[in-house]
């Protein structure tokens, strides 16, 4: 099945700009987005998709090119990233439902971001782009929602950062959605979360490239995305799932190392991940959406300071929430932390660990460990 990005852009009068939580009002705003079925009459069969970190817009299907993105729509991001979830059958039945999923306020695959032309200069924003937040991101997908003549998703689904943008909108926004189901995600940035998210921002800053976010004239921070990606990347995949994609080929093609040589297939698998992501996305989009990442924390995200005052406005939805039980990028307490909050505000939550050795890309790679619970919660 082949699938077309579409855009769709406001902000472009002073009134209609996005309102920024910590700057002044933004605008135009272009979001890609695709969608997948029909919505129906009533138009209460809208299922919201929320894409991990460095995911796209494109959920399902293939998707040959989108030509304001160029060189960086490679080949991977060309077959959607849930194709195996979602479609007709599937899942997020297309024949049923009628999916939304759009690329993110600050990404690089079509949506305004760093890399988007300032209409004011008539260059790239690069490091002007404002400081943003998960609110940010949720806020300026709503005027999407009115486009498409969405009032309330029938259910929110989201994995990895997308699971804490869903929280956000149920919480902020508890009008908007019936059911949320969050995936291998938390509800606060933790120290972990955030030491290693610095560690990342750290590498691309000093990257002689950076030049302060404003390279897109001259050489990128290659590098120093690259480490940054290395960093996240063991985070991802548990050590069996590691051990199984390396190779006996120890690579060193290029001059990462002057006095160091590669010498093992981990080194050489590790390399190889740093190096194929930079083919596909933009360093200053990944430093605003990890920068965004560290500041997430739902109870300051809603303007509370309890979390059964964030889920007062939420006693007519349903959470399903699911622990990888591998994962070491949102480990399972994070998790049984989300639970615990839902249950004491008096929410229905049913809680499921998905027990597998892909580590956090298990939600990725493994429908079948969660297809029958979800489709149970879209049937409700």
């Amino acid at each position: 099945m082949e699938t077309k990005t579409k855009f769709f852009t406001y902000g472009e009068e002073t009134q209609s700009r996005l309102a920024l939580h910590d700057g002044p009002a933004f605008g135009p705003v272009t979001l890609a987005y695709e969608t997948y079925g029909k919505l129906n009459e009533n138009k209460d069969n809208a299922i919201l998709v929320f894409h991990a970190l460095t995911g796209s817009q494109h959920l399902t299907g293939f998707n040959p090119e989108i030509s304001s993105v160029g060189e960086k729509w490679t080949e991977e991001c060309r077959t959607g990233w849930w194709n195996d979830f979602v479609g007709p059958g599937k899942m997020v039945d297309t024949d049923r439902f009628f999916v939304v999923c759009a690329n993110y306020f600050g990404g690089c695959y079509g949506s305004t971001g760093p890399a988007s032309i300032n209409p004011e200069t008539g260059n790239e924003y690069g490091g002007d782009f404002p400081h943003i937040c998960f609110s940010d991101i949720v806020d300026s997908q709503l005027p999407l929602f009115s486009k498409l003549g969405i009032e309330t998703f029938h259910a929110a689904i989201g994995s990895s950062l997308g699971g804490m943008l869903a929280m956000n909108l149920a919480t902020r926004h508890p009008k908007k959605v019936r059911r949320i189901i969050p995936i291998a995600c938390g509800i606060e940035a933790t120290t972990l979360t955030r030491t290693h998210i610095l560690e990342q921002i750290l590498a691309v800053e000093n990257d002689p490239n950076f030049c302060n976010g404003h390279y897109y004239n001259g050489p990128a921070p290659l590098r120093g995305l690259a480490l940054a990606r290395m960093i996240s990347h063991k985070t991802f995949v548990s050590l069996h799932a590691m051990e199984a994609r390396m190779t006996e080929k120890c690579e060193q093609e290029q001059d990462e190392f002057s006095w160091y040589k590669i010498k093992s297939p981990l080194e050489s698998y590790i390399l190889h991940q740093g190096r194929k992501f930079v083919r596909r996305f933009d360093a200053n989009s990944y430093l605003y959406l990890s920068s965004a990442w560290t500041k997430y924390h739902l109870l300051r995200d809603c303007g509370k300071t309890r979390y059964d005052e964030v889920f007062a406005g939420c006693k007519h939805q349903d959470y399903l929430v699911f622990s990888i039980d591998s994962d070491v990028c949102f480990y399972p307490d994070e998790q049984e932390y989300i639970v615990k909050q839902i249950r004491a505000s008096g929410l229905p939550v049913e809680y499921i660990t998905v027990h597998s050795d892909k580590g956090h890309d298990s939600f990725l790679l493994e429908p079948d460990l969660y297809s029958e619970a979800i489709k149970r919660m879209l049937e409700k």
